[in-house]
Order: C-alpha cells, then structure tokens, then sequence
C-alpha cells in the first residue's frame, strides 16, 4: 500500500527546506530573503552581517541537509513499505534535523537581535509536529490493516480446515492421522 500524504508531506518539506537552502545561497538576498520567506523582516540584525559567507555557508548547508533527509524519506516510503523494520527512522531523523535547524535560526536569530522571529519559529515547529504526527498515524494505521489481513486470512483458513475435517468425517475417508474414519 503506498501511503499518499506520507509521500506528500515528505516531498513537501523537502523542497521547502531545498528553496530556503536556494534562497539562501543568493548573492542578493541571502539569509535576509531565506528569513522573508518564512515571515521575519531581519534588517534588525546588529552583531554579523547576514550577508557573510561565515553566516550563509553552515545555514545553507544545514538546510540543505534537512531537504535531503526529507527527500530521502519521500523515496524510502516510495520504496519500502511500513510494516519493515526501521520504516520511520528515516522520517524521524529528518525531523528532528529540521527541528535542530529551525531551533538554531531561533537562537542565532535571538542573539542577532531580529524581532518577531519566535512566532515564526513556532509556527513552522508546529506545522513539522502536525506533519509528523499525521505520518505517524497513516504508517500506523496501514500496518494495523495489515495485521487485520492477516487475521482475516487465519480466520477463514481456519474455518476452511474445520470444513474439510468436517466433510471427512462425514464421508468416512482416512484423515491425516492414516487411521479409516469413525
């Protein structure tokens, strides 16, 4: 069973956390636009110059790491189904990476001085949790249906067994045991 808002979310996040890396990058805009994009104006900032490569290169870097778990994430569910083992490593670490990083732009945020930024960052900590508790709940629910398979398999080989037991006593053939019937 492919599990649609897994794969969705995964992908989602991905390329969120890819097009803030991006945006990132830019000469022009930089950490100031990457910041904008999330909701923050940061022409506030007054310790480092947000424009730096000591400041741009690690939070590019960051960000593109966390849009590679995610998508690593996307391909595993793709792949891999949930009932195998280690099926919600993968998420698991790429949201607690990108919880790191956006905890980190809260606390380099706070010492550089740029107002507004903690809303911002629990908004985004809140729409990771809600995207995180819903994966869980779909891979959850997808391998209790498949443990509802299974019962309903073992259910009706059960009554299949008990049927053909049944019918052999009835006609008197040799059962399993090779003792003639009744």
């Amino acid at each position: 069973m492919r599990h649609l808002l897994t794969s969705f979310l995964s992908a989602h996040w991905a390329i969120v956390f890819a097009l803030l890396a991006v945006i990132c990058i830019d000469g022009n805009r930089g950490v100031a636009a990457a910041l904008g994009m999330l909701g923050v104006a940061a022409e506030s900032a007054r310790l480092v110059d947000l424009e730096s490569v000591v400041v741009v290169a690690p939070l590019a870097t960051a960000l593109l790491v966390v849009s590679v778990l995610f998508f690593w994430a996307f391909v595993d569910t793709l792949m891999n189904d949930a009932g195998s083992p280690g099926a919600d490593s993968v998420v698991r670490i790429a949201f607690i990476s990108a919880s790191g990083v956006l905890s980190l732009i809260m606390i380099g945020g706070a010492a550089q001085g740029i107002n507004g930024l903690f809303m911002v960052v629990a908004v985004q900590l809140a729409a990771l949790l809600a995207s995180y508790v819903a994966m869980l709940a779909e891979r959850r629910s997808a391998v209790m249906a498949d443990e509802g398979d299974v019962r309903a398999t073992a259910h009706s080989m059960a009554k299949a067994a008990a049927h053909n037991s049944l019918l052999s006593l009835i006609s008197g053939r040799t059962g399993s045991d090779g003792k003639g019937g009744r």
